[in-house]
């Protein structure tokens, strides 16, 4: 989506506000011995009462209302049974829908105690995905983006799962442009337009460097097995740089 009216803006904003608070309000309810489920149940409850429509469930029927990855599981995990533990690498991913628009984020938690190495990986993985909004801007390149997050992943002793992507977003859950690389690629000649609106999602791990399929048709597992973790943010190339629409507030 690009943005063609300060209506489609403040649209906009109320969506990236709905899944930011939703996601919040997960990360806080997360408790040892809660199914993934109980904790999808109150994400549903929270975006539904501010007016939302959980996106995966609308647009791709999947089976909940949010995506909720433990440890091996990397992204499009299915709510259910599993009972959170201690020590447990929790990924919620949270979209939604109201009045025609779409907004996207996510986040990693970790459930204490954990490691240094898992605390750590959660900080790099928000600097992570902050270096990459600090490239977006109008008329710059997209390629920027994966530029500086791998830099930051190398620096770090990081890799990056590589067939995961960012994506436009907006009028839909999954719009052009499509497939925006969050690692270097050398083939991106794309140009930010002025309004362009899209995510910035890496996944930042300690030795996973694909995305493969699991045993059922949603989850997908870290290859080789490692800790990962994302976070995101709905973000629109402005003239004075990123305009960060998934922000908690009222």
């Amino acid at each position: 989506m690009t943005l063609s009216s300060d209506e489609d803006l403040t649209d906009l904003k109320q969506i990236g506000r709905i899944v930011a608070n939703t996601l919040e309000v997960m990360g806080k309810a997360i408790e040892p011995g809660m199914t993934t489920l109980e904790l999808d149940q109150i994400g549903r409850e929270f975006m539904e009462a501010a007016g939302a429509r959980s996106a995966p469930e609308m647009v791709y029927a999947f089976p909940g209302a949010t995506c909720i990855s433990v440890n091996e599981e990397i992204a499009h995990g299915i709510p259910g049974d599993r009972r959170i533990r201690p020590g447990d690498l929790v990924n919620i991913d949270v979209s939604a829908e109201r009045e025609g628009y779409f907004a996207d984020t996510g986040a990693s938690f970790a459930v204490p105690p954990v490691t240094r190495a898992v605390e750590q990986l959660c900080r790099d993985g928000r600097r992570a995905m902050w270096t990459g909004l600090r490239q977006v801007g109008a008329g710059r390149p997209i390629s920027g983006i994966g530029r500086a997050v791998g830099a930051f992943a190398r620096k770090n002793g990081y890799t990056l799962v590589r067939n995961l992507a960012s994506h436009g977003v907006g009028l839909s859950l999954h719009e052009e442009p499509t497939e925006i690389a969050t690692w270097p690629d050398a083939s991106e000649r794309r140009i930010m337009g002025d309004g362009l609106v899209f995510t910035v999602e890496p996944f930042l791990s300690l030795g996973a460097e694909f995305a493969e399929d699991g045993d059922d048709p949603w989850t997908l597992y870290s290859q080789p097995r490692a800790l990962t973790v994302q976070y995101e943010h709905t973000v629109v190339a402005t003239r004075n740089g990123p305009l960060i629409v998934t922000m908690p507030g009222q």
